[in-house]
């Protein structure tokens, strides 16, 4: 049964299609495209041991991220690699995000490159939604220098899958009343929750489509994927998104990460590392003045495999020194796999996060030179910079890359 999507609220009339999902278009890459005139229309890696980012020239050639920098040569042998820069990319991120505030103010960051817009209440002053879609991909090429690419629809998750098919540099509406026209064609893969092991799982049944697996009901999607999965799938085959945009929305993690590449890596150097990924981090969570309860470590091995492990602490913190020791623990545990299998990139990530006012009666009290060192290194951190102060066993070495976030 193929039907047309859009009525709501048993009103007879359809929503208007006024959510924006914003997307700019291989944002390192492009901010390095933009400010060196010579990778114009090159293909252009952006990273070190591994890829960060890739141009579209790139990706023509098969290069994804986060492939390694070595096997992406072989795919794109023509490829400029450029090592990363977080602050260029921050500052461009910050402007850009400018322009969506000037635009409406129900705006919902989701990364440093892509955010949700509701423009619904702007219909009498700023015109029609594609209009103001075109008006602000016109604003950040010609203030910011950067493509971006916009969906417009009903729904979140359409405004998002619109964005993604209108690449690169492109704009698509999808009207409320041609919305299954346009999503049922489309692959499994474009719904969210379709990640690899979903989307094999779903080939070897013969759905490849949206529409297919639409047509599968619900009964038969739990039975196959579960009851939450087929629950969610079966909805969103269908339009069906009721989420708003949420302004009010904070991170629910943050994280850093140190490529190694494939050299050899003693446990000291290791250990070094993971020390400067949790200075860092306890610093944005305290400038932030959020807590978090679980610490996660994230692990890339040399033959490519993955693995992470995690610590949820007894009583939320801000504190480096508790931060480092949950992870100094989880690399410990985590040692005999690295000697064995290799180590080319270390991460690490905050989760469970809260407001630290809310959680302020129950914070237990911290050691007293513990609590400043911490004051003393923000300090620093804010009046120099974060690359002006590190611990002494990572001298020489760096702390590594850092993905840069939204203002929290």
């Amino acid at each position: 049964m193929f039907v047309s999507g859009g009525e709501v609220g048993g009103l007879g009339r359809p929503e208007r299609a006024a959510i924006l999902h914003a997307d700019l278009d291989s944002f390192y890459a492009s901010v390095e495209q933009r400010d060196r005139p010579g990778l114009r229309g090159r293909p252009v890696l952006v990273g070190g041991g591994v890829v960060l980012a890739a141009s579209y020239q790139a990706k023509a050639y098969g290069v994804r991220t986060p492939m390694n920098v070595r096997e992406a040569l072989r795919l794109c042998p023509g490829a400029i690699v450029v090592p990363p820069r977080m602050g260029a990319y921050s500052a461009a991120s910050r402007a850009v995000f400018e322009i969506f505030r000037d635009t409406t103010p129900e705006v919902e960051g989701i990364s440093i490159d892509e955010a949700f817009l509701d423009v619904s209440g702007l219909w009498r002053i700023a015109g029609e939604p594609v209009a103001i879609a075109r008006g602000l991909r016109e604003r950040v090429r010609r203030e910011v220098g950067l493509p971006i690419s916009v969906g417009v629809a009903r729904t979140k998750f359409l405004a998002k899958v619109a964005s993604a098919v209108s690449k690169p540099d492109g704009l698509l509406e999808v009207p409320v009343d041609g919305e299954l026209r346009f999503l049922h064609p489309l692959p499994v893969e474009r719904l969210w929750g379709v990640g690899a092991v979903t989307a094999r799982e779903l080939r070897e049944r013969g759905i490849t489509t949206v529409g297919q697996l639409a047509e599968m009901g619900e009964g038969a999607l739990a039975g196959a994927l579960g009851p939450a999965a087929g629950r969610h799938l079966h909805a969103l085959a269908w339009g069906r998104d009721p989420r708003r945009v949420d302004t009010a929305r904070r991170r629910r993690s943050i994280g850093a990460q140190r490529a190694l590449g494939r050299r050899d890596r003693t446990d000291a150097e290791i250990e070094a590392y993971l020390h400067g990924l949790a200075d860092r981090l306890g610093h944005r969570l305290r400038k932030a003045e959020r807590v978090c309860r679980t610490v996660v470590l994230r692990l890339r091995f040399d033959d490519f495999g993955r693995a992470s492990r995690s610590h949820t602490l007894p009583e939320a913190t801000n504190s480096g020194e508790t931060i480092l020791r949950a992870a100094r623990t989880l690399l410990e545990d985590a040692l005999p796999t690295i000697h064995e299998r290799g180590l080319t990139l270390i991460g690490l990530a905050l989760t469970n996060l809260d407001d630290a006012d809310v959680m302020q009666l129950t914070l237990p009290l911290e050691p007293r030179a513990e609590s400043t060192l911490d004051s003393t290194l923000d300090a620093l951190r804010d009046r120099f910079g974060a690359g002006t102060v590190t611990r002494a066993a990572l001298l020489k070495r760096g702390e590594g890359l850092s993905v840069p976030i939204l203002p929290d």
